[in-house]
C-alpha cells in the first residue's frame, strides 16, 4: 500500500478520509440515479451489491498501489458519505495519475467538489511526486469542464471514440495540470 495509515485531508468545511464497507448504502443511494451515472463509465445501479463491489474494486487498487480513493464528508457528518474522490490510473514511469470524483446531487453546484480537488491536487504533486495531473470527461459535461477549469486543469483536445461505455464508443476530452504550472492557494 501507499502508506501504512491511509491519509486523512481536511479542507475548510470537508474530511476526506478511507472509504468504509458502512459507506455502501450512501454509495449505492447517489450512484443508483441516472443524473450521476450520467457521464460516468459505470451503468446506475440497481443494487446495494454494485456499491460493496465498488468498494471493494477501490480497496483493491489502493493495496495494489495502482489507486486511491477518498471519502467525502462534511465536517460535522464524517461518517455521512457524500461523494468520493482521487487519483487512479497511475503511471509511475511517467510520473502521472488521472484524477476521479462524483457527487451525490444534493450537494452540486456548492463548491463542495472544488474545494475536494484542491485538497488532493497538491497531495499528488507532493506525496506521490506527480509530474502530471489528468481528467478525461466526456465533452458535453459542463459541469466538469468548469470544475477542472477552476482548479487549474486545461484542456488539451478531444480523443475521438477513445472509450467505449455502455454499448457505445465515446469521446473523451483530456485535461491535465503539469506541477510546474501548479500554483497553491
Amino acid at each position: 500500500m501507499f502508506f501504512k495509515e491511509f491519509p486523512t485531508l481536511q479542507t475548510d468545511r470537508l474530511i476526506l478520509r478511507a472509504l468504509h464497507f458502512t459507506d455502501a448504502p450512501a454509495l449505492f443511494d447517489y450512484f443508483s440515479r441516472d443524473e450521476v451515472t450520467e457521464f460516468y463509465d459505470l451503468p446506475t445501479f440497481e443494487s446495494i451489491q454494485e456499491a460493496h463491489e465498488l468498494l471493494l474494486a477501490w480497496q483493491e487498487r489502493y493495496q495494489e498501489d495502482n489507486a486511491i480513493r477518498w471519502a467525502i464528508t462534511l465536517q460535522e457528518r464524517p461518517d455521512r458519505l457524500i461523494g468520493t474522490c482521487g487519483f487512479h490510473n497511475f503511471s509511475n514511469e511517467n510520473a502521472r495519475a488521472e484524477i476521479g470524483y462524483e457527487l451525490h446531487p444534493d450537494f452540486w453546484q456548492k463548491g463542495i467538489m472544488t474545494e475536494a480537488i484542491q485538497a488532493i491536487i497538491p497531495f499528488g504533486f507532493e506525496a506521490f511526486e506527480l509530474h502530471r495531473i489528468e481528467a478525461f470527461i466526456h465533452p458535453t459535461n459542463r459541469s466538469s469542464r468548469k470544475l477542472l477549469e477552476k482548479v487549474g486543469l486545461q484542456s488539451e483536445g478531444v480523443l475521438r471514440d477513445y472509450f467505449y461505455e455502455k454499448e457505445e464508443f465515446v469521446d473523451a476530452e483530456i485535461f491535465s495540470l503539469l506541477q510546474r504550472e501548479y500554483q497553491p492557494n
